[in-house]
């Protein structure tokens, strides 16, 4: 049989991989992989729009054009990598992880994001880093140094000038108010 990649959009959590799981089980649909963004099915024989309204029904949606198939598949990478990832911080050269991972230039991913999402990966960047922000600061189990350490900030200054920017709030006004003020992955 043969075995390709569908992607679907919405997919920013292990619960979202494991619905997904569910529901090409649910359907029958063989499949080796799935991880944020898409999943490796055996195609044959599968109807696809029975498919996607299987999965629209679980808050996801299946990409068929290219191009959103690699912007998606960016943002998953992103926010797999800072939300998810097992290393103590992120000191990682984002346009050259990218690029790796897609297996295009960056200028390329950068212009087809751009145009599909209407902001830079470079803001999506400090948006999901902001949301990392809050949640650590929610845990109350680091301070503010080792926060910006581990979000590979040059300084406190620095994500704290970040973070008022894109809050409007310091950090220690949104450390008082942090339960009310959590955003969903796929809200921001």
């Amino acid at each position: 049989m043969k075995e390709s990649t569908i992607y679907i959009k919405n997919m920013v959590c292990d619960r979202c991989i494991a619905a997904v799981k569910q529901t090409l089980t649910k359907l029958d649909i063989p499949f080796s992989k799935v991880v944020l963004g898409s999943a490796d099915i055996e195609k044959e024989g599968v109807d696809l729009e029975h498919l996607a309204k299987e999965l629209e029904t679980i808050g996801f949606e299946l990409i068929q054009d290219k191009n959103i198939q690699i912007v998606e598949n960016v943002k998953a990478l992103i926010v797999n990598y800072i939300h998810y990832n097992k290393s103590e911080s992120l000191k990682i050269n984002f346009s050259e992880y990218l690029s790796t991972q897609v297996g295009k230039e960056y200028s390329f991913i950068s212009k087809k994001f751009s145009e599909i999402e209407k902001t830079t990966i470079e803001k999506f960047i400090i948006l999901q880093k902001i949301e990392k922000v809050k949640e650590l600061i929610s845990y109350n189990e680091l301070n503010f140094s080792e926060i910006a350490f581990q979000l590979n900030y040059s300084s406190v200054a620095h994500l704290s000038k970040q973070f008022k920017n894109i809050t409007g709030k310091t950090l220690s006004d949104y450390k008082k108010t942090v339960k009310k003020e959590r955003k969903a992955l796929d809200k921001v």
